[in-house]
This record gives structure tokens, sequence and C-alpha cells, in this order.
């Protein structure tokens, strides 16, 4: 039996638009599967013909997620010609692939890179409070009252905000574990800044379920399998077909 795949989630797949956008489209008329116009809920295999505004898809995008690890010195950007280096410089991928979640340029760690636009936006949305684990090294040895005044939320008046509380562990006597759900603009940096310690090295280790251990400096892997299902969703996502096939092949 051919594989059935319901249409907004094909469209989105296909990198058309989002789940929801395709429900409008279907909505309006403006999507005819084999010829004949196509409605909300209906299903396609991969035989179907599906156009959009009378264009002819060319099939659905395969998902691509990376885990990549992030050298010091490269900038979160695919174009920046100020820059002395940028994603593209190290990750060469045959998809266009875009990041989710920035990394400064001054940390170094995980960077998961994508070309599902879903995928992005639900784990940029901050109110999901996805968890983020990074390790920090500061210029000058650790007191409890510095760690009990990082996890129990920080004034930041420069972004007229106090941040989430939050897990922090020390982990030696200038370094500490510390797991966010919220990602302001350098944070680290400036939750630090407000006890008046500086950062020395900031590495993030985790993104959700994802994990930097095994990636070598500057390299990368794709995540699949039950790890990109898992991935999914904990983003409040349905998992693409890639990684919901991974049971089968088992």
């Amino acid at each position: 039996m051919e594989e059935e795949v319901r249409l907004n989630k094909y469209l989105a797949q296909c990198g058309v638009c989002s789940r929801r956008e395709a429900d409008r489209l279907l909505e309006q008329g403006r999507v005819r599967v084999n010829g004949a116009r196509a409605f909300v809920g209906d299903k396609v295999t991969p035989g179907d013909e599906v156009s959009v505004n009378g264009r002819v898809l060319g099939g659905r995008k395969k998902t691509v997620v990376l885990a990549f690890y992030k050298p010091v010195g490269v900038v979160c950007t695919q174009k920046d010609r100020h820059a002395e280096k940028i994603l593209s410089d190290l990750v060469k991928y045959l998809e266009r692939v875009t990041y989710a979640g920035r990394l400064d340029k001054d940390s170094e760690g995980l960077l998961l890179l994508t070309n599902d636009g879903n995928l992005i936006e639900a784990m940029m949305r901050g109110a999901n409070r996805h968890e983020k684990e990074y390790v920090v090294k500061v210029d000058r040895e650790l007191t409890p009252q510095f760690l009990q005044g990082m996890a129990g939320g920080v004034p930041l008046p420069e972004l007229d905000c106090t941040t989430r509380p939050c897990l922090v562990e020390q982990t030696g006597k200038f370094t500490f574990r510390i797991v966010l759900t919220q990602g302001l603009n350098r944070q680290i940096r400036r939750m630090c800044e407000a006890f008046g310690y500086r950062v020395r090295k900031i590495q993030r280790i985790r993104v959700m379920n994802i994990r930097l251990a095994g990636i070598p400096y500057g390299g990368w892997r794709e995540v699949k399998g039950e790890e990109l299902e898992r991935l999914y969703r904990e983003a409040g996502l349905q998992p693409p077909l890639e990684a919901e096939g991974w049971k089968a092949d088992r």
C-alpha cells in the first residue's frame, strides 16, 4: 500500500508554507490534486500530482536537521561580507539549512540547523520554554551567593526584564552548568556581569534532547530516527516521515 500523507503536511514538507497556512490555501481553493480541487483533510500518495496556484510541486522535501559544533568566531548568519567566518564557510550541505536558535560569535557549542521552517518557528518561540544547557567559565572563584543569585532570576535593566529561574550547578572552582528556558541577547554574559563576573568561555552542550557530545569542533552530524522524532515531539510538532519510519526499519 502506498504511503498516504495529509495534504497540509505534504505542502509544509515541500517548503510551500506551514500546515496552518496550507489549510487556508485549501479553503481558498488554490490547491489541486491530479487536476481536481483539494479540500482540508485530503490525503495524497507519492504518485499524485499536487499544484498550488497552478504551479506543480516537485515533491516532498526531505526534512534535514543537523547538529553542528559552532567554533568561537563564527557568526550565525548565512551572508555577511564583514564577518570573518560564517556558517556557510563550515557547513557544506546539499540542502539549504538555517539555524534554529542563535549562538553568539564569542560562544561555542551546539547549534541546530534545519530546512524546516515549522521547526525553527517552534524552537524560537520563547513561550515554549525549550531547554538549552551550557557550561560556563568565569574570571574568578564562584560563591554560593553568585550561584543562588543566578538560579533565582537576574534583573537585566538594559533589557527591561528579569531572567526566568533556572538550574545552576557548580562544576569547578571557576565553572558551572546552567540550563536556560529562554534566549535573551547575550543572556549568560549579562547575568554574570550583574554580579561582577566576566565570562571567559561559554559552551552550549545541549538543545532540548540533542547533545553536543561526539561532534568534533567545527564538525556536524545529521539528526535521524528516534532522536529526530523526539526533537519534533518536544517542539510540539508532528515528526516528519523520515523520523516516523525509524521503527519500521529496526
